[in-house]
């Protein structure tokens, strides 16, 4: 009985380390940005031809097909067509430094993400009930690549899982730190993902990416850059999408 008990607490002491705590030493926030205005696409452009995206009232599963989604007319949410697939979205706005509020949902094994800057991905998968979980899981920090070789380095899996499961919508709570550069252009820090929570748990803290993750924009790293959606992966919604400019030390 005294080991079991001792195995408890030892549990919870561990589980207590994930949940999510607001970091604010160091930092000097500015007001809130509604980047979706909940009504139309004011504020968003498409990468590309033939952008899709549109503004819903309700997404719900399929009755008969669970990887796809049923809408509802109305206000509130964004999702990328009706096929699920079409071209990534981005803010006209441009962030540094930031807290991002933003929540998703997806269906049954359908890929979406959020790319700091175009080039920083935090990966969006169903990846509910899923063991063992990797970079490419929902909460992954997305391996960079290398093209000509076909491999890639770098990914960060979450330090556990806590998706839910398809078709419930889910958070990112995510403080960036955005790449710094001397007066002449050079980099001298790389882009650090201060704490990307998921669902209220903390996956990653104090984690740096020492460049673009795959499928990012086509662009360089830069002190600023638009936030950008995936949109040709799958289906996926989103809603609430919330930025904080923050002035990190």
């Amino acid at each position: 009985m005294k080991q079991w008990f001792t195995m408890s607490l030892s549990l919870i002491a561990l589980a207590s380390l994930c949940i999510a705590t607001p970091i604010t030493s160091n930092a000097q926030a500015d007001k809130p940005i509604e980047l979706f205005n909940g009504k139309d696409l004011t504020g968003w452009e498409g990468q590309g031809q033939n952008n899709q995206w549109l503004v819903v009232g309700d997404v719900q599963l399929g009755s008969k097909d669970k990887s796809a989604f049923a809408m509802e007319r109305g206000e509130g949410i964004m999702t990328n067509s009706l096929q699920g697939r079409t071209v990534n979205l981005f803010t006209d706005d441009q962030h540094g430094d930031c807290r991002l509020h933003i929540e998703f949902v997806v269906p049954n094994g359908s890929n979406s993400g959020v790319y700091f800057q175009g080039l920083y991905e935090i990966q969006v998968f169903d990846s509910y009930g899923k063991g063992v979980v990797e970079h490419s899981d929902c909460g992954g920090i997305y391996q960079r690549y290398v093209e000509g070789e076909g491999r890639g380095y770098e990914g960060h899996p979450p330090r556990v899982n806590a998706s839910n499961a398809p078709g419930v919508w889910q958070s990112y709570d995510i403080v960036f730190r955005a790449p710094r550069f001397d007066a002449s252009g050079k980099k001298t820090e790389n882009a650090k993902f201060i704490q990307v929570a998921h669902n209220g748990v903390t996956v990653h803290e104090n984690v740096e990416v020492t460049g673009g993750t795959r499928a990012h924009m086509d662009r360089d790293e830069a002190p600023l850059g638009p936030l950008m959606l995936q949109g040709d992966h799958g289906p996926v919604a989103y809603r609430n999408i919330r930025m904080t400019p923050l002035k990190l030390k």
